[in-house]
């Protein structure tokens, strides 16, 4: 099992464990109150929404492994499975996406495949593909937990506001329509077998069951997502070799990023303030002739000169300080000291695009974090700037159990994206160096969102 998938687990359990720390402190207002909740609504939605996927999934998979196996001896069997993996890998990123969205499940993304040339080159990397098996087992385990969900959302929700609003129908009309039944009128209501709910006493007893059902409703439905939540995990993570390829690929940006930067200090002190305090030391040398104390110490000193010489060195000596002050800065800014919500008050108020910020970070993460966040906030609010063309800006920080959220957005024109420049590909790779993640939402037209995910401590 990787790091990430044991942290993605850790992550589920520590929600579950959450969830039943809050019911065992407030049962009353929790049974009362779930049903109401942004998330129950978010797992009701994709119990809907995974039905149709699980079966698609399901029915993609057993038609091409079967046509596949079935046809291997011809030439256009195993071609067949090959380019499934390619679709299996897509309906990984879109169930990825949704649990994401709806259930709150992250995992990382497992790397890109790399294609051998030529076309057997090409089948070969795609049968040999783990992250395709991987992602068409999810698929085939999937169908009976997406049936499953979708019949338990389905029966509890419908059921239950059937028989809450059924005493509200009853007292307008709607059902008073008669029907033999083994020799006498009954009306048109529910029923458990020849009980029949068509009378108040009896509709009262209807509408209670009715509520018990959207109270149990969430909970019965949270007990077969998990299900689904560990398949998730399990099989749409990255695998054990995947992990390692990407850490030390990681590892390689992080050295290469480290001696680029270091270069860039070393230029920056070469060509910047060790010029300027060479300057100043060759016009103090000057100034000190001027003055008499040089080798024609006999000759009158020019005072006028000597004093130019000295006001420019003075000029040279303060501009040479700001350089070292900015370049003390750009390795570690001093405000951060403070913490980091000073640090993005600073850059708000200094951004030459009005800022919105919220700042929700009650716990410090650690420096390597707060500095990484710091940078990144940076780097977004310059590119808003520079190329967005919008009128204002939002940043968020806050902090989640294990995580910090920086969230830059804009009302600009939109269309960012990592490929278009070096910027936004420089902020992915620095933050994978301490196992985080950059997401870019940015249509054309805008708004664009950019959020940077970094756990706490690095």
């Amino acid at each position: 099992m990787t790091t990430g998938t044991r942290d993605a687990q850790n992550r589920t359990v520590t929600t579950m464990s959450q969830d039943l720390a809050r019911s065992s402190r407030r049962p009353a207002a929790t049974v009362l109150l779930t049903p109401f909740t942004r998330r129950t609504w978010c797992e009701a939605g994709y119990a809907l929404i995974g039905l149709p996927l699980g079966v698609a999934g399901f029915a993609f998979t057993v038609a091409t492994l079967s046509f596949g196996l079935g046809n291997a001896f011809l030439l256009i069997g195993l071609p067949l499975i090959a380019a499934g993996s390619i679709v299996a890998r897509w309906f990984g990123v879109v169930d990825r996406e949704v649990a994401r969205r709806l259930l709150g499940v992250r995992v990382t993304e497992p790397a890109p495949l790399q294609v051998l040339p030529g076309f057997f080159g090409w089948m070969r990397s795609q049968l040999t593909d783990v992250v395709g098996w991987r992602a068409r087992a999810y698929l085939l385990l999937r169908f009976p937990l997406s049936v499953a969900s979708f019949v338990v959302a389905v029966f509890f929700w419908a059921s239950g506001i059937a028989y809450v609003l059924w005493p509200a129908a009853w007292a307008a009309g709607l059902s008073h329509v008669m029907v033999r039944q083994n020799g006498v009128m009954q009306h048109v209501s529910p029923n458990y077998g020849s009980f029949y709910f068509d009378t108040w006493p009896r509709l009262g007893l209807l509408f209670a069951q009715g509520v018990i059902l959207l109270l149990l409703a969430p909970w019965a439905l949270r007990a077969v997502l998990m299900l689904d939540r560990w398949l998730i995990v399990g099989l749409l993570s990255p695998t054990a070799s995947e992990r390692v390829r990407d850490l030390e690929q990681t590892r390689a940006h992080a050295v290469d990023d480290s001696a680029a930067r270091l270069r860039t200090i070393e230029r920056d002190l070469h060509d910047g303030a060790q010029a300027q305090l060479v300057a100043v030391a060759m016009k103090l040398g000057l100034a000190k002739e001027k003055l008499g104390g040089g080798a024609g110490a006999a000759e009158e000193p020019d005072v006028k000169r000597a004093l130019e010489l000295v006001d420019t060195a003075h000029r040279t000596a303060r501009e040479a300080i700001n350089e070292l002050r900015d370049l003390a800065r750009g390795i570690h800014p001093p405000v951060l000291d403070r913490g980091l919500g000073p640090a993005l008050s600073t850059l708000a108020a200094r951004s030459a695009v009005p800022v919105e910020l919220v700042v929700d970070v009650p716990e410090r993460p650690s420096p390597a974090i707060e500095t990484i966040a710091y940078f990144c906030a940076a780097e977004l609010l310059a590119n808003v700037a520079k190329h967005s063309g919008a009128r204002r800006a939002t940043v968020e920080a806050v902090h989640v159990p294990g995580m910090l959220r920086v969230r830059v957005t804009d009302d600009g024109k939109g269309g960012a994206s990592q490929a278009d420049g070096t910027g936004l590909r420089g902020l992915a790779e620095r933050v994978r160096t301490v196992d985080g993640r950059l997401e870019i939402d940015s249509p054309p037209g805008g708004p664009t969102v950019v959020t940077v995910e970094l756990p706490s401590h690095a």
